[in-house]
């Protein structure tokens, strides 16, 4: 319980009156003062609350600080005060009209008057408040001698119960509590140097730390463009900073201004670059939205040659565009994806159903080669060649078939033909009166062939081409025929 608090003792009586040191009233005043009943908790004296100051802002500590008392003996402690309430008619009485006196080195000092019962009750309340008074004391004895006591804040407490000890109304050995209260203050005194030196110490070690942290700062901000990483650092120095107690207020706000140029320098270059990063990947996602787009609208195309090299070709420009924002560009690549899936499995399904169709047409075609190779031309060369003709028309109404039989197929079926053609073209030597004009004829039907295949060439009609030059290249041989019967006549 401290000093300041002596009128809120609790008694079990109805008042008592008292002098006004300590917060009592003063005898004879007539001044009712009634308390609570006092509980065993009650007299137990209050501890005393150390208040530790805060130290600075949240990004600079300001000058002072919570410094450890140096535990080294100032001066001999003097003994320990003795509790009064144990033998409180050593250190005081009551007279007979209920004053309270207390024995000091000058004689005795009336404290008070007691006039709520018997005087040894009297006497033991006023002895309470001494040792209320002592606790507080001892309190501040053993913080300091721990080295967990604030020196600053024990030289108050001690100074502010040397004040009180004059008049105070209590009643216990005063003298030795005030040895007690000089041991305090001169303890508390030195701890009070050796902090401050302490504090000095840590001041500089502080601002050695602080200047550090300022100067990694401005290198990141002038040179690093690991944006992530150089971010992190700069949050962890501000963190940091923010633990480093001691430094005056003036070097605080000097390196805090550079600190804080550093960072919000740091903070535009990187702002600088993302806003250029946007900008790049807008374009981005622009030109991949027109790529997907596309790729949607080629999924139907059953050209599928120039489509699957058209989506390779697209392939190449979604590389070459760079990165679209990330919620976007994952958005277009799925679309992207999706759409060439979906052409690639509707192409492989369409070249299954053509192997399967292609493989039925080479049957067909054997079938019809087993069967022209019956043809006879030198029997019945009229007969072989109607024959030859309608299985022509045959074969070519099959379709077509795998790749890798095309060769070995249609040289079989050229053998024959070329068998029949020998026949025809050894018949025209011999009885063809016609030969002549029939050579013009054959060569009129190539020029004529050959210029409907360049007119379907030049159109862009690969099928037309193809046929053309075929049908051209049919009449080229039988013109060469003709022109080598003509000159064999």
């Amino acid at each position: 319980m401290r000093a300041g608090n002596w009128g809120r003792e609790t008694l079990q009586r109805p008042y008592c009156i008292g002098p006004a040191n300590g917060g009592a009233p003063v005898a004879g005043t007539g001044v009712r003062w009634e308390e609570p009943a006092m509980s065993e908790q009650d007299s137990t004296p209050d501890a005393v609350t150390e208040t530790v100051p805060e130290v600075g802002p949240e990004v600079g500590a300001a000058e002072g600080g919570v410094e450890e008392t140096p535990k080294e003996t100032v001066q001999a402690t003097p003994p320990a005060v003795p509790v009064a309430s144990d033998h409180p008619d050593r250190w005081g009485r009551v007279d007979a009209d209920g004053t309270v006196y207390v024995k000091t080195e000058d004689g005795e000092r009336a404290v008070g008057s007691w006039q709520a019962g018997e005087p040894v009750e009297g006497l033991a309340h006023f002895a309470r408040r001494f040792d209320d008074l002592r606790t507080e004391v001892e309190l501040l004895v053993t913080r300091l001698a721990s080295g967990a006591g604030d020196p600053k804040h024990a030289l108050t407490s001690a100074k502010h119960v040397k004040e009180q000890l004059a008049e105070a109304a209590v009643v216990g050995d005063l003298k030795a509590l005030a040895a007690r209260v000089e041991h305090v203050l001169e303890r508390a005194e030195a701890g009070m140097e050796k902090a401050k030196e302490a504090k000095e110490a840590a001041r500089a070690q502080s601002v050695a730390r602080k200047q550090a942290l300022v100067d990694e700062a401005e290198s990141i901000a002038n040179e690093s463009t690991q944006w992530k990483v150089a971010g992190d650092r700069l949050r962890q120095i501000l963190d940091e900073w923010k633990t480093i107690r001691g430094v005056d207020r003036k070097t605080d706000e000097q390196l805090w201004r550079r600190f804080s140029k550093a960072r919000d320098a740091f903070n535009r270059r990187r702002g600088s670059h993302f806003a250029d990063l946007d900008r790049q990947r807008s374009v981005a996602k622009a030109s991949k939205q027109a790529l997907v787009e596309e790729a949607e609208k080629l999924i139907d195309s059953d050209d599928w040659g120039p489509t699957a090299g058209r989506y390779k070709e697209l392939m190449v420009e979604w590389k070459a565009a760079g990165r679209a924002p990330k919620e976007a560009d994952d958005a277009l690549w799925q679309r992207f994806r999706a759409a060439q899936d979906a052409f690639f499995q509707k192409r492989s399904e369409a070249f299954s159903e053509r192997d399967a169709e292609f493989s039925a047409n080479a049957k067909l075609k054997e079938e019809l080669l087993a069967e022209a190779e019956t043809i006879d031309p030198s029997t019945d060369l009229e007969s072989a060649r109607q024959h030859l003709y309608k299985i022509q028309e045959r074969w070519d109404a099959i379709g077509k078939v795998p790749r890798e039989r095309i060769r070995e197929l249609e040289g079989k079926l050229r053998a024959i033909e070329e068998r029949v053609r020998g026949a025809v073209d050894a018949q025209w030597r011999r009885s063809d009166p016609e030969a002549e004009a029939r050579v013009a004829q054959f060569r009129e039907r190539v020029e004529q062939f050959e210029a409907q295949a360049a007119k379907a060439r030049a159109a862009g009609d690969k099928r037309r081409t193809e046929q053309a030059e075929a049908q051209a290249a049919q009449w080229r041989e039988w013109l060469a025929a003709a022109e080598q019967a003509l000159a064999t006549r």
